[in-house]
């Protein structure tokens, strides 16, 4: 892994407290090593330059039940300079999204007087759905080719970082929301308190908050440790989500539970009002039950990890000393977490494919592999295919149909290295 620095740049900031509740007791369970920024996409003219790496290390808060990565990169390197994830570009995502709106309506009675506002809005995926209905629609996302794209579809988008103060701002100008939406961006917020008080401030009193994030139980359950980045501070449960948004005043009122989306997900609904459903109470019961609230749970996280980093590295060898041709499918952050703690570059990848147009024609973060279009597994029909966007591995297998019927192969990664003909 030529392409990582590994000393050149300063440690970022180290937390001492955690991130949620302020304890001082983390406990770290897993080191990933020095990783570089898993969505700093390099460009052909900087593959001479070595990448920056920063320490992955995570860690479990005894006090609150929050798992977190103990260091800080600025958000602004994280989310403005490299990003460059579109939701556009997932059928799944988008017919997710779509069911998640109708819902909203259906349930909430939304209509021309409602008001919605989705936090981390994207390209605007989601809120175009509300369209048809009427709903007043308001995207927050700091990224500018994404907030740029969603405006270009329509979408009006505020540009900047969510918290308190905009929160006000936007409650001043537009009223309060009926609904707020921020779907796997609270895992991405380093500033946890400011970022829900400032749904507190902009909530209307009868009004919901959806959340959407992977599920730490699943994480670990099923050593998803490639889910881990810098991108992502916070790994949630239902019980640090309840204690965290019971200190601003609201509660934790509904799960819902989506096992095939991004590993496992769940959506929380939390309102100021309490009126906590039985399947809330079943998800923190269930938590509670099985350990999850304590750190004996994560204990043992890291001898699994390295675990499965040597099966499926003895895996990768096999085929290539049997002079296997092996390509990679999605150039997401969790591959760069994946093949940067592997040590797997070149050597056994010939290149990533991705549907996304804006990450064609760059390099892996650390390894360079080279990133093409989903069109080259057909051209080059590499006899396999690890695929690094496993979490959406069934809309892989459905689209690439063809490639398998010309008798190439599909590697799942986790939990177990498994090969899929």
């Amino acid at each position: 892994m030529s392409g990582v620095d590994r000393g050149r740049m300063s440690a970022p900031r180290s937390l001492p407290t955690c991130r949620s509740c302020g304890g001082g007791r983390l406990r770290p369970f897993l080191s990933l090593g020095k990783t570089p920024l898993a969505d700093a996409l390099v460009t052909e003219d900087r593959l001479d330059h070595v990448d920056s790496a920063f320490p992955l290390d995570v860690a479990f808060c005894p006090e609150c039940a929050l798992v977190q990565i103990l260091e800080e990169v600025p958000a602004e390197r994280l989310f403005v300079d490299n990003y460059l994830y579109f939701s556009s570009f997932s059928d799944h995502l988008l017919q997710h999204a779509k069911e998640h709106v109708d819902g909203l309506v259906t349930s909430r009675g939304l209509g021309p007087g409602s008001f919605v506002v989705e936090l981390a809005s994207n390209d605007g995926y989601l809120l175009r759905n509300f369209e048809p209905h009427g709903v007043r629609v308001l995207g927050v996302d700091p990224a500018p080719d994404q907030a740029a794209a969603a405006r270009d579809a329509g979408i009006p988008t505020v540009e900047e970082f969510f918290g308190v103060e905009l929160a006000r701002r936007i409650r001043a100008e537009h009223g309060p929301a009926d609904v707020i939406i921020a779907n796997n961006v609270m895992a991405h917020v380093p500033a946890l308190n400011d970022f829900v008080g400032g749904m507190a401030e902009l909530l209307a009193d009868d009004g919901v908050v959806t959340v959407e994030n992977p599920w730490v139980k699943d994480l670990v359950d099923n050593g998803e440790f490639d889910t881990i980045y810098h991108e992502h501070f916070c790994y949630y449960s239902c019980t640090s989500v309840d204690a965290l948004v019971r200190r601003h005043g609201m509660f934790l009122n509904h799960v819902e539970y989506f096992p095939g989306l991004h590993g496992g997900t769940l959506r929380w609904h939390i309102g100021k009002r309490e009126h906590v459903s039985a399947e809330a109470r079943r998800m923190l019961d269930l938590e509670r039950d099985s350990g999850l609230a304590g750190f004996e749970y994560y204990a043992h996280f890291a001898d699994r990890v390295e675990d499965a980093r040597t099966d499926l590295l003895t895996l990768l060898d096999q085929l290539k000393a049997e002079g296997a041709s092996i390509a990679a499918y999605g150039a997401a952050a969790k591959g760069s977490t994946m093949l940067n703690y592997l040590g797997v570059g070149t050597e056994i990848l010939d290149f990533v494919v991705d549907r996304n147009t804006w990450k064609q024609g760059k390099y892996m973060p650390g390894v360079h592999v080279p990133i093409r279009p989903v069109e080259a597994l057909l051209d080059e029909q590499p006899d396999y295919v690890l695929v690094l966007a496993w979490n959406f591995l069934d809309e892989i297998l459905a689209q690439q149909d063809e490639y398998r019927r010309r008798g190439g192969r599909f590697i799942r990664p986790v939990p177990a290295p498994e090969v899929i003909p």
